[in-house]
């Protein structure tokens, strides 16, 4: 193709050539670096804006004539036209692969030839990353060491490290060239203490890369962690009382499942088994009283180690709930006789005793009304008590003062006599005295 190129250069007549020369000097090839993922297609372009109908040719880095106008030089199934004319020179390369990456030539057969240069970058696609490291299964407390790989990334891949959705920063990270020369290993170390809390965790291991489109490859890796039993007991009501039931259950959770809980009660065997009865996980006592009262012990065993909780169970007593009906006219009876006893009057006190509320009725409920009625009788009944004591002592002592006025006149003939001996009596005037009591 060269030689044929270069004779028909020659045979063009010299005006002809005159014309393309003078023509060509505002004319330019124009070509844009391409990057394309290995095993891709790549398209090489190159335009001129003004073009005399001068020829184009596209060279690899090799130099090697891909393509000159529409006439195909190299044999390489992969390389193939996309467009020729005299403004645009475009082809395409596919399955490309690492050796293909380089810079890719246009040339402008124009006196003197212009060329322009297109570099094509190939990006090394990553290896789906594996996670090393890992024994089933690891006992809570242990340092687990994880190990991350990804080969063949161009450039080197980025990996990342997460844990229950939250990324860890603390990693080591590796890179080494691959034999090719080209692409790099890529490892990152996760070291960390596991607990309990990281049973059943799926641990992440994330490659970025270019070549991925946005669509990061992933390793995941679920944790298995053994650890003793956890152990809690819970009563089926928080305030037991007498003559009713009460389910203790007894949560335990461990890795590997605990076996089957053992119930105690103060240290020793259950002491009444007709009524405390052990339903798997399950303490059932039927009817509390008393004697039920002390400390519960659960026990939960694994292949781990051992763990226990303890409910101290204290059985209350049944509230005495009665009437308001009731209770009130109780009260008022017992306040009444109590007053009673202290006036002595036993008569007045049986018929206060039995007084009710006439408007009352059976099975409602009347505090109030109650309340105010007996506090009335007593009231009443203390009034007409103390009158009738008030009015013996003045009567009692109002004879008394009567008597010691006239006495010393009892023995005198006629009233001047007695009056004579009851004012001038100096021998008896000691003796006459009021008394006032």
């Amino acid at each position: 193709m060269l030689v044929l190129f270069l004779c028909n250069l020659f045979l063009v007549p010299a005006a002809a050539s005159k014309n393309k020369v003078k023509g060509s000097q505002g004319q330019f090839p124009l070509t844009q670096n391409v990057t394309v993922v290995e095993g891709g297609t790549a398209i090489l372009t190159c335009r001129v804006d003004q073009n005399d109908n001068t020829s184009l040719q596209w060279s690899n880095p090799a130099q090697q004539t891909l393509y000159f106008d529409d006439k195909k030089a190299l044999r390489d199934n992969r390389i193939e036209l996309v467009r020729a004319s005299w403004h645009e020179l475009s082809i395409s390369v596919s399955d490309v692969s690492l050796s293909d990456e380089g810079q890719y030539t246009c040339s402008l057969f124009t006196m003197p030839v212009k060329t322009s240069k297109a570099y094509l970058t190939v990006l090394g696609v990553p290896e789906k990353p594996q996670i090393s490291g890992f024994s089933s299964p690891v006992m809570e407390g242990d340092l687990m060491q994880l190990t991350c790989k990804t080969s063949g990334s161009k450039p080197a891949a980025d990996i990342r490290w997460f844990k229950n959705d939250k990324e860890i920063k603390d990693v080591k990270y590796l890179k080494e060239e691959d034999a090719n020369r080209k692409t790099f290993t890529v490892s990152s170390t996760l070291d960390f203490r596991v607990d309990r809390s990281d049973d059943g965790v799926a641990v992440i291991c994330r490659v970025d890369h270019e070549s991925l489109n946005a669509t990061p490859q992933v390793a995941m890796q679920v944790l298995e962690i053994h650890y003793t039993p956890s152990v809690k007991i819970i009563p089926s009501t928080p305030f037991p009382q007498e003559g009713q039931p009460l389910i203790l259950t007894c949560e335990s959770k461990g890795k590997p499942l605990p076996e089957p809980v053992l119930w105690t009660k103060d240290g020793g065997e259950l002491p009444d088994p007709d009524r405390m009865v052990v339903s798997g996980r399950e303490l059932n006592i039927l009817f509390l009283n008393k004697t039920d009262n002390g400390t519960y012990r659960c026990e939960a065993t694994n292949t781990i180690g051992q763990s226990s909780a303890e409910y101290v169970l204290i059985v209350h007593d049944v509230p005495n709930t009665l009437l308001p009906t009731t209770i009130i006219p109780s009260l008022t009876t017992a306040t009444v006789t109590t007053t009673v006893a202290i006036t002595t009057c036993p008569t007045t006190s049986a018929t206060t005793s039995n007084i009710r509320d006439p408007n009352a009725l059976a099975g409602q409920t009347g505090p109030d009304h109650a309340l105010i009625g007996g506090i009335v009788a007593v009231v009443v009944f203390v009034t007409l008590c103390s009158i009738f004591l008030l009015g013996r002592y003045l009567a009692r002592h109002k004879g008394t003062y009567l008597t010691n006025e006239a006495k010393g006149a009892e023995d005198a003939p006629d009233a001047d006599t007695a009056i004579i001996n009851a004012e001038g009596s100096q021998v008896n005037a000691e003796e006459k005295k009021e008394y006032f009591i």
